[in-house]
């Protein structure tokens, strides 16, 4: 912890008044672009299974939490402790297994249903608005073959799955192709979708979108409490 408020007071030196010009001209809108930025270079070093690299890049990832919650504390809204406070109850709260009295998760995936069971209770409580309801912590803004993976996790774990396309063979093709060919199937469709001129991360997007409206369909039909 020493080290980490060694970061924290290095990042209000920065941004202090004789501090860096270029630091104290950001605005979190500037930093958006970092924060992608760094979070992909982890990814790379995970990928890359360098374990030095990763050390680092994490390093500059929490810079991103730093700096954006020293220019949120700037401007009253919030401060570094107040995000780790709340991370770290939100944890908490949506590990009733572990930190509460619930029964003890048997594997994963009951682990996830039970993050997402007290997720959707939390909006309830919270008087939000119906929206996307169990998708709504999925970003737009993520790669679109990312975020169909993870509206998929998050739509299997409350028990929705993707309907299963009306495409000729697809059923023999799911039996006999290897899952190591997955990689090679979806780089032929990016390629043929290329030729079609189609843009395939356009298309994934709207499928996505359909997907996702067919799920929120769902949930507002089995909960019509405005």
């Amino acid at each position: 912890m020493d080290q980490f408020q060694g970061l924290v007071d290095v990042m209000e030196r920065l941004l202090a008044p004789q501090g860096c010009p270029w630091d104290r001209e950001q605005t979190p809108q500037t930093l958006r672009a970092y924060v992608l930025e760094e979070a992909y270079e982890v990814v790379d070093a995970i990928d890359r299974g360098d374990p030095e690299d990763l050390q680092e890049e994490l390093g500059d990832l929490m810079l991103q939490v730093v700096f954006l919650s020293a220019l949120a504390r700037r401007e009253g809204w919030f401060d570094v402790q107040d995000v780790a406070e709340g991370i770290s109850s939100k944890l908490i709260r949506r590990h009733p297994h572990v930190f509460g009295d619930a029964p003890r998760a048997g594997d994963g995936a009951q682990a996830l249903s039970s993050w997402e069971a007290v997720k959707a209770e939390e909006r309830k409580d919270s008087g939000r608005k119906p929206g996307a309801g169990v998708l709504d912590g999925v970003p737009r803004a993520m790669p679109a073959l990312l975020r169909a993976t993870r509206v998929v996790e998050k739509a299997q774990a409350v028990g929705v799955q993707p309907e299963t396309p009306a495409i000729p063979g697809w059923d023999a093709l799911q039996e006999q192709l290897p899952s190591q060919q997955i990689g090679n199937l979806l780089f032929a469709l990016a390629a043929w979708s290329a030729g079609q001129g189609v843009d395939p991360e356009a298309a994934l997007r709207e499928s996505i979108d359909r997907f996702s409206d067919d799920v929120s369909a769902a949930e507002n039909k089995a909960d019509p409490t405005p």
